[in-house]
């Protein structure tokens, strides 16, 4: 991490007033249910909660807090929180309130201010036929997404969302508004498409958007005995399947709470998106169909409806979850797999996946951004709702941890960091010479370290 100057004695209480009073100090009675993030399991407590309305709002709350000895940690939905550490000397910036959607549909650009999530970018642009490079959760907040990197269905076909950025409003560390496009501050919008949020509060995101595709979608489902069948059977296949192909492989295991015909059992299945004509969709997933899944939901319909598709819960909940960035998967690392989340793992978690990647994720190209390319072949995932069964509160992130450690062997050594829910090394998430680069780029923007990340650089 980058050493920064001693910063002065804080105090938050220089804020009170701003935002025309939407600022939240420890002894204000709403403060509690203000700090909580996405996650539950993470105690934030900062020394102020501030909810700007805009961009200028956000600016004095940025000076305020400098002058204050404060620094600044952003946040819309608070997902992936965890890494972020103490806040008990930073204001936490809400950004939930800064709402609103605009789409150009003859340069097909999407421009969405800090709170926006993903549901309203995908309806805004299907009205127009297009498209965005989104998630799997209509919930997820679209600016931590993109800076981050942004793994979606489509990018195996396109790559990450941090790509498709165009420009970026943001206030800097001295408070000011700026603008990063391909015209001013080129080397701010390289940073910022995937470098996170180590270079200021940004305000508004432009991005590309692009033609809605033909997408073939949905589930194939089996119970849980035939997990090494389906496992081995998709690694094979996952390997050689065509760009236009992004699918997740999960083993679950479902609580007794959940209700209906699934509470409480264990199952495998296979989800994600085939881009293009249903005939040749249907070919493709041939080999999968053979293994004859109990439930086949896979279908064509409209791309809109992919964002419908979320991986974990839609939150806020108590979650332990770990990750990896894989290569190759030989028939040992099956088995090593198998032996933690096959049907006679003991303490299973609930939920353990593996993200195919390749495709236009494994070509460079530096000039789209830090993270224009993924070192792997699989994402590996492993999460649980802690506070109950199957696992005890205390044994959940253990628990998440000897997943990932499991396959150790065959991991890449960098992280996919919007996945990556605990403090790491964040240089190793970058190819060489990257670090060096956005290091330059944090220490001229931001000398004095008034910005907090979730993975600082």
């Amino acid at each position: 991490m980058t050493n920064h100057p001693a910063r002065r004695p804080a105090d938050a209480s220089a804020l009170a007033g701003l935002c025309g009073g939407a600022v939240l100090l420890p002894d204000d009675h709403r403060y509690d249910r203000a700090r909580a993030a996405w996650n539950l399991a993470v105690d934030q407590r900062p020394a102020a909660i501030a909810y700007p309305a805009d961009a200028g709002e956000a600016a004095e709350v940025v000076r305020a807090a400098a002058a204050a000895g404060l620094r600044i940690a952003p946040q819309a939905t608070g997902h992936n929180a965890g890494p972020l550490g103490p806040l008990g000397e930073a204001v936490l910036v809400r950004t939930s309130g800064m709402i609103g959607t605009t789409v150009d549909p003859v340069a097909r650009r999407a421009r969405v201010r800090a709170g926006v999530r993903w549901l309203d970018v995908t309806e805004a642009a299907a009205r127009h036929g297009l498209a965005a490079r989104h998630g799997s959760s209509p919930t997820v907040g679209v600016l931590g997404y993109s800076l981050g990197g942004g793994l979606g269905w489509y990018a195996r076909a396109l790559g990450q969302q941090a790509d498709a950025i165009t420009a970026a409003e943001l206030v800097t560390a001295g408070g000011e508004l700026v603008r990063a496009d391909a015209a001013h501050e080129t080397g701010l919008l390289w940073a910022l498409r995937g470098g996170g949020g180590n270079f200021g509060l940004v305000t508004a995101l432009e991005f590309e958007l692009f033609p809605a595709p033909e997408v073939y979608a949905g589930t194939l489902l089996w119970d849980v005995r035939h997990t090494e069948a389906v496992l081995r059977r998709w690694i094979d296949w996952a390997a050689g399947a065509p760009d236009e192909v992004t699918t997740t492989l999960r083993v679950l295991r479902l609580p007794d709470s959940l209700g209906g015909a699934w509470a409480g059992r264990s199952l495998v299945t296979v989800d994600g998106a085939v881009l293009g004509a249903a005939e040749r969709a249907a070919k493709l997933l041939r080999p999968l169909r053979e293994l004859a899944p109990a439930v086949d939901t896979f279908t064509a319909g409209p791309a809109r409806t992919l964002v419908h598709r979320p991986a974990y819960p839609g939150g806020p909940v108590e979650l332990a979850a770990d990750s990896a960035v894989l290569g190759d998967l030989p028939p040992a690392a099956v088995d090593a797999l198998l032996a933690v989340a096959g049907p006679g793992a003991t303490a299973a978690v609930p939920l353990v996946e593996l993200r195919q990647l390749g495709g236009a994720l494994s070509r460079p190209d530096p000039a789209r951004g830090p993270l224009s390319m993924m070192d792997g072949r699989f994402l590996l995932s492993a999460a649980t709702i802690l506070g109950g069964p199957p696992l005890a509160y205390e044994r959940g992130p253990a628990a998440c941890r000897r997943v990932v450690d499991a396959v150790a062997a065959y991991a890449t050594g960098r992280p996919c960091l919007n996945f990556t829910t605990r403090a790491v090394d964040t240089r190793t998430a970058y190819p060489e010479g990257v670090w060096e680069r956005l290091k330059v780029i944090r220490a001229a923007v931001d000398p004095d370290g008034l910005w907090l990340a979730n993975h600082p650089i």
